[in-house]
């Protein structure tokens, strides 16, 4: 069986997302998918238009802004041309706190811009609050069954 490839992005301030996304890589390989785990700052636009699969794990900092290794990459999204995600399959686990106005803002950010973008969303968007633990798995476990099963 030939391995499928699956990019993990994440932007994070204090580790959360990053600690989501090697759970992510971790799980994938029970679905067959070869996880690659990558940070924000590490990824340009390019790279992230040929992901055939990308799962997005992005946290929400202070009053609902990017995290600083992510906002370089979503201002270079936003300024590619229309159309240049085609071809990405991608789903977003978004963080944040409901204790703030503007609750997981980062990935709602992100969702918006890969689907303007042309990419196609695999999953509906995951919102957790700091309690994740309680239910982030089963949306990784759906998400990465999807994920499986997309031909790219």
């Amino acid at each position: 069986m030939m391995t499928k490839e699956l990019t993990v992005i994440f932007g994070t301030e204090t580790g959360n997302a990053e600690d989501l996304a090697d759970d992510i890589s971790d799980m994938a390989k029970a679905h067959g998918l070869e996880a690659k785990v990558i940070n924000m700052e590490d990824v340009e636009v390019d790279e992230l238009s040929s992901c055939g699969r990308l799962i997005i794990s992005v946290s929400t900092w202070g009053e609902g802004e990017q995290p600083d290794n992510a906002q370089d990459l979503y201002d270079a999204v936003e300024g590619s041309d229309d159309g240049s995600m085609s071809g990405v399959n991608f789903a977003v686990l978004a963080l944040g706190d409901t204790a703030f106005e503007l609750f997981c803002e980062s990935g709602k950010e992100w969702d918006k811009i890969m689907e303007q973008k042309g990419g196609t969303r695999v999953n509906d968007r995951i919102d957790c609050d700091t309690d994740y633990y309680d239910y982030v798995e089963d949306w990784i476990e759906s998400t990465l069954t999807i994920m499986k099963d997309v031909e790219v």
